[in-house]
Parts: structure tokens; C-alpha cells; sequence
């Protein structure tokens, strides 16, 4: 890889001179053998990995078993690269089904061509389908996933500064970006002058990539703050990723000069991010629920020692597939909340009932009213006493207190266990 050196002086389009500027690679592919090796290609690996790193820790800290994230990737990655490319064709269809365009080249991925819309969308597909596999519901991933998704499109963007590509308009920041002109009969390298050198665009441009860049750093902060804060559960997390990521997708993606569709005058993602900026935040505001926990079926769990609670890495099913006679794979996973979930890490035993979604923990109190779990229902009073036949006050819903609770029909467990998205 060479990078431009940064520069005591650099003159810009208008004549102007800057003391710094920001450097681009002037390669961008390296040839080992036959094999090409891309940079976009590993940033977006890495990034896969980064999105992955931080999604199992969160799902086992909810109770899904160990690198169950390895069997929703195999699904979602490949239909998120999918999902992404056929967002890519269906909004720039010129260079494919235009006057000369080639229909074929559709196909060749590698020559770059993905947009995050359509990964997103696809990507949701593949871990539905890869969440059925294992029995845990969606809004249970998305949540997970929120805080690494963001992180995953940061050091993706990086792939865009190796292809200089995605850069905005002219600029006199001290952080101006040199950007080189590339060989369109060597792809992936930059255009050479005479004597060997690299030859670089006039003046000096706003890095988008890397404004990007760092607000998905700061949206996946602000998503894991809120979540610890306001425990979002049922995709809220998620869908606060999609506003803070659309909203700052909005304002970057008008200061881009690379050529792009329009709808009346302005870039199509865009119109794109308002809409979905908008969709999400419809979602957030309408839906409402605990935040959610996993608890197997058919399994059963022996607390490890110095489990530390709900918060800990508590799940304990073998996914090698050589589970031990006293500790057989579960059937499935139930969605209960984080008070029953703290008990079932203390007793092992799995709640009869799972409350309907949004549903308050506890039961009502002789009042009728409920303990303000979402803001949404009423307090209930100190003086409140239990009833002889309802469980004391202390005790979540849904555990074996001596007797079956009461008015459920078991018919949310079984939709867990063939791990329909509740």
C-alpha cells in the first residue's frame, strides 16, 4: 500500500495552499498469485466480525447459548450481501440495463457495488430464518445486533478510502482529503504520471466516508447507553440504531458528489433515509415491552458457579453436538422477562408461563391495577396485599410457587419453541 505523504504544503483547486491534508491509498486490491486480495472486501470481513464480537456477548449475556451468533450469520451475512447488491442494481440499473450496459456484470460483486439499505433488509431476513433454526425470535437478535452493526459500518467505510471513492465536494479543513485518481485499465490502483507517480485530484475534499465512520461510532454509544439506561426491549434498540444512523446518513449523504440517481433534484438515499429515518421512529414510539430474556425448553441448566446473575454468561447447552445426558439441547427458547429471568439463574427452573408481549410481569393487584414496568400502567399502592390465590408480590410471574399459574394457555411458549418471531 502507498499512501500520499502528508504534504508541508498543498494547493488546492481554487490556488490556494493548506499546511496538511489527509492521505488516500493508492492501492487498493494486492495480487497474491491469481488471488486478489481487496481491502474493501477485508473491511467488510472485519467489520463482520466486529458486528459479531459484540452481538454474542450480548446475546449470551441474555441467555442464548454459546456462539449461537455463528448460526445466525451463516444466514444472515450471505443474504445480507445479496439484499445489498440487489439495492445497488435496482437503484443504479444504467450501468446494467441501460444503453450498453452489461446484465451479467450484475453479478460480479467484486467490482464493487453494495448498499447498506438493502444489506440491512437482507441481512433481517437471513436471521429470521437463522434464528428459526435455534428457536430465538428476532426482535431478540436485532436488539443484540444494534450497538454492533453500527461498528461493523464504521470499519467498513474504510473500504471506501482505499477505493477513493464516496468523498465529498472541496474543502479548506485542516483535514482535507487527497484523493487519487484511479486506473480505470488497473482497477484498484491508482492512475500513474510519467515518472511513476501517483496522480492525485486538485485541492483537497470533506473525507464522508469518514464523518460516517464516526458517527456510527457515536450512534453504537448511544445506543448501548440508552439500552442500559431505559432497557429497550422487542427491537427498540434496534430501531434507535436505524434513527441515529439514518439521521446522520441524511446530512452526509448531501455533502457527496459521486453520481446517483434523484428524485426531484435530490440524491435517492436521501429521500431513502427520511423514509426509513421515519418508519423506525414510528416503531419506536408505538411499541412497547420489558426488555427481553432467553430461558431454554426442554433443557435443563445448572447455574454455574459464581454465576453473576442475569447479566452473566450463563447458558450452558453444548453446541458441539455431544450434549451430556444430564444437560440434553433444549427444544427451543422462551422470551421472559429480566425478573424472571434473574430467578430461573437462581432456581433452574423455567417459568410455566411467558407474559404476552408488552404484557406487565406482575400480576394485578386486588385493585386491579399493575407496577409501572413502561411508564404506561398504573402504580400500584404500598398496602397492596397478595391474594390467596396469586403469588406474593416479591415473586415474577410465571415461576412454581406451589401451584400452575393461572390464565395462560401455553400457547406463546410453543410459538418460542419453533422459534417464531413474537
Amino acid at each position: 500500500m502507498t499512501l500520499a505523504s502528508l504534504p508541508v504544503q498543498a494547493t488546492s483547486w481554487s490556488g490556494q495552499d493548506y499546511l496538511a491534508a489527509l492521505p488516500s491509498p493508492s492501492t487498493a486490491v494486492w495480487q497474491i498469485g491469481p488471488l486478489p486480495i481487496r481491502a474493501y472486501a477485508l473491511c467488510i470481513v472485519l467489520g463482520i466480525v466486529v458486528a459479531c464480537v459484540v452481538t454474542e456477548y450480548r446475546l449470551r449475556s441474555r441467555g442464548a447459548p454459546p456462539w449461537a451468533v455463528l448460526d445466525i450469520a451463516v444466514w444472515a451475512v450471505p443474504f445480507g450481501i445479496v439484499g445489498a447488491r440487489i439495492y445497488h442494481v435496482i437503484t443504479s440499473p444504467e450501468a446494467y440495463f441501460g444503453e450498453g450496459g452489461d446484465p451479467l456484470s450484475a453479478l460480479y460483486i467484486w467490482q464493487g457495488g453494495l448498499g447498506i439499505w438493502g444489506a440491512v433488509a437482507g441481512g433481517a431476513v437471513g436471521a429470521w430464518l437463522g434464528g428459526r433454526q435455534i428457536g430465538i425470535p428476532l426482535t431478540v437478535i436485532a436488539d443484540a445486533l444494534a450497538p454492533g452493526l453500527p461498528l461493523a459500518q464504521a470499519v467498513g467505510r474504510f473500504g471506501n478510502w482505499f477505493n477513493n471513492e464516496l468523498y465529498g465536494g472541496p474543502t479548506t479543513l485542516p483535514w482535507g482529503l487527497q484523493v487519487h485518481r484511479m486506473d480505470p485499465e488497473r482497477p484498484g490502483h491508482a492512475l500513474l504520471d510519467p515518472e511513476g507517480n501517483p496522480v492525485l485530484e486538485p485541492g483537497l475534499y470533506h473525507p464522508t466516508f469518514a464523518y460516517e465512520a464516526l458517527w456510527n461510532v457515536a450512534v453504537a454509544g448511544l445506543v448501548l447507553l440508552a439500552d442500559r439506561r431505559w432497557k429497550l426491549g422487542r427491537g427498540r434498540a434496534f430501531a434507535l440504531y436505524v434513527m441515529g444512523y439514518t439521521a446522520g446518513r441524511f446530512w452526509i449523504e448531501m455533502m457527496r458528489t459521486d453520481e446517483a440517481n434523484e428524485i426531484l433534484g435530490v440524491r435517492l438515499n436521501v429521500w431513502t433515509a427520511a423514509l426509513v429515518f421515519a418508519a423506525a421512529l414510528v416503531y419506536f414510539l408505538r411499541v412497547r415491552g420489558p426488555q427481553e430474556f432467553l430461558v431454554p425448553i426442554g433443557g435443563r441448566w445448572e447455574p454455574p458457579a459464581g454465576a453473576d446473575g442475569p447479566r452473566g454468561d450463563v447458558s450452558q447447552v453444548d453446541v458441539s453436538g455431544t450434549n451430556r445426558p444430564d444437560n440434553p439441547a433444549p427444544d427451543g427458547y422462551r422470551v421472559v422477562t429480566e425478573q424472571q429471568y434473574a430467578t430461573y439463574l437462581e432456581t433452574g427452573q423455567v417459568p410455566d408461563d411467558d407474559p404476552p408481549a408488552g404484557a406487565d410481569e406482575r400480576p394485578a393487584g386486588p385493585d386491579g391495577r399493575h407496577d409501572d414496568l413502561d411508564g404506561d400502567t398504573a402504580t400500584a399502592t404500598a398496602d397492596d396485599e397478595p391474594t390467596r390465590d396469586e403469588p406474593a408480590r416479591d415473586e415474577p410471574a410465571g415461576v412454581d410457587v406451589g401451584k400452575p399459574a393461572t390464565g395462560g394457555t401455553g400457547t406463546t411458549g410453543e410459538a418460542t419453541a419453533r422459534g417464531d418471531d413474537r
